[in-house]
């Protein structure tokens, strides 16, 4: 009998709390029977249109109930759900689709364009509805039986190469991250979730809004998030808890009405993806606000660490200590073995929470792990009292508004465009998304106004998060005596440049 699946989760809960809001969607409301009713409705549709088991079932759009009731429906009939992100470019979203080959691709409306360019590079021909008509869909009951590690979510992740890659997360890797993150810092039936981040993040899913629905909670569901719209929110629907990246809680802090703003109702506010930096911290503690800060990563599912409100302040900068369920180490960076105590060196993780592995792709689903420990390739320091502070990273990427940015890909894509020998990216500060890219690049001749026009490249292959801040010229990139290109003399050309200007 399986136990851990998540379509248990949406039929328990409309059996139990049938007539609860499950989601208020631009004010519309749906209630849990409603939810688990269109999501079988859905499963058995998707049957009867013939996909099997392990299928995937592809997705462009931004967060609505539709896609929901979607999710659960895959759970049901043990399909799995691709979310596809709206903010890439039609050329990564085709290497997703090739590499993924869905059996269907649900669009919404307001997506079709991107459909249509990223369906059209793609090799892959998946059949195409609107998500909008998913509603209508019907069929009679089904009676698959889903096992607890069968895959669900199959979330890609730039990679270090350049190439992306499928984390394939199981139902049972949902469950106990969501029971983790319960026991941490948990959701109550009474609570209200805003749910702005987006449904193509792990976080979209297993940050509050599962476990919510798992619950009985209501979800106040947004598209996408609107700063000024989200404060009108908390404050008119009496939003309780929330999750974000450390920028939508800097974009909230600047909206004019934040001050005056009723924020009482908001018990709980969980950052992720990047620290928070310390002066936002007092901001949010100044009005009342707790904060919970954490880490994690797709391949956990995502939760790792967890760092609760009352030791905020205290231990500033610090993620905090393992969820429940989760195993945290830190592994020497020269010999590989487990280090105790108070040290350094790069995190590692294990639990029933880490993912199966890599769609497709046994080569990095290996080099992903180590005697059984997902290797994080972040460098993390822990304390006397067990706490973790992330303060370095083995792999060659950045983080920009939440989203994980790797060199290799952008350089990938500056190499491709006429007239470029070779390019190089590092991460500079930047007080809105945290880090932005600076690419050096060297030319077979100088053309004027080459900066913009590689800009202008970057930004019809990639997502307009990836593309570099700035673009500079150089004669050469400087080198070790091994030919390794060494990032941190740019680093240091750039920092040199803003303490002179």
């Amino acid at each position: 009998m399986s136990l851990l699946t998540l379509d248990r989760w949406i039929r328990d809960r409309a059996r139990a709390t049938p007539a609860r809001i499950a989601i208020d969607h631009l004010d519309r409301a749906t209630t849990y029977a409603e939810l688990d009713e269109a999501s079988e409705r859905l499963a058995g549709a998707l049957l009867a249109a013939g996909l099997e088991r392990g299928d995937r079932v592809a997705t462009l759009t931004g967060n609505r109930p539709e896609h929901v009731a979607l999710l659960f429906a895959c759970a049901k009939a043990g399909l799995i759900l691709l979310p596809l992100g709206w903010r890439l470019a039609p050329a990564e979203l085709a290497g997703q689709l090739d590499d993924a080959e869905p059996a269907l691709i649900l669009v919404e409306d307001d997506h079709a364009r991107l459909a249509d360019e990223a369906l059209g590079a793609a090799r892959v021909a998946p059949r195409r509805e609107r998500l909008e008509d998913a509603a209508g869909w019907d069929a009679s009951p089904h009676s698959l039986s889903v096992a607890d590690e069968d895959p669900l979510l199959l979330v890609y992740t730039s990679g270090s190469t350049g190439l992306p890659k499928g984390a394939l997360l199981t139902h049972a890797n949902c469950f106990w991250t969501n029971l983790g993150f319960d026991l941490a810092c948990g959701v109550t039936a009474d609570d209200v979730v805003l749910g702005v981040l987006p449904q193509f993040h792990v976080g979209g899913w297993n940050v509050q809004t599962l476990l919510a629905w798992w619950k009985g909670a209501t979800v106040v569901l947004e598209r996408s998030f609107d700063a000024a719209r989200t404060l009108a929110l908390i404050e008119r629907k009496r939003v309780t808890t929330m999750m974000g990246v450390p920028a939508t809680y800097l974009f909230l802090a600047q909206e004019p009405r934040f001050a005056a703003t009723d924020l009482s109702s908001l018990r709980l506010a969980v950052v992720g993806g990047a620290p928070m930096p310390e002066p936002l911290l007092e901001v949010w503690q100044e009005r009342g606000v707790s904060i919970v800060q954490g880490y994690g990563l797709t391949e956990a599912a995502p939760n790792v660490l967890c760092l609760p409100p009352e030791h905020a302040l205290r231990k500033r900068g610090s993620a905090g200590r393992p969820y429940p369920f989760v195993e945290v180490g830190l592994r020497d960076l020269a010999s590989g073995r487990l280090l105790r105590g108070p040290a350094q060196g790069e995190l590692v993780v294990r639990g029933p929470n880490v993912f199966a592995g890599y769609w497709r792709n046994e080569a990095a689903s290996a080099e992903a792990f180590a005697d059984g420990w997902l290797l994080t390739g972040d460098v993390a320091d822990r304390d006397e009292e067990g706490d973790y502070r992330i303060s370095g990273r083995l792999k060659d990427m950045y983080i920009s508004g939440g989203e994980n940015v790797y060199p290799a890909e952008v350089e990938a894509v500056l190499a491709d465009a006429p007239g470029v020998v070779e390019a190089a990216v590092v991460a500079v500060p930047d007080e809105r998304w945290g880090e932005v890219g600076v690419a050096f690049v060297v030319l077979e001749e100088a053309v004027a106004g080459a900066e913009q026009a590689l800009l202008d490249h970057c930004g019809s292959r990639l997502a307009r998060f990836k593309v570099p801040r700035a673009v500079r010229v150089v004669a050469e990139l400087p080198r070790s005596g091994l030919g390794k290109v060494l990032k941190g003399e740019l680093r240091a050309l750039l920092e040199r440049e803003v303490v002179a200007g």
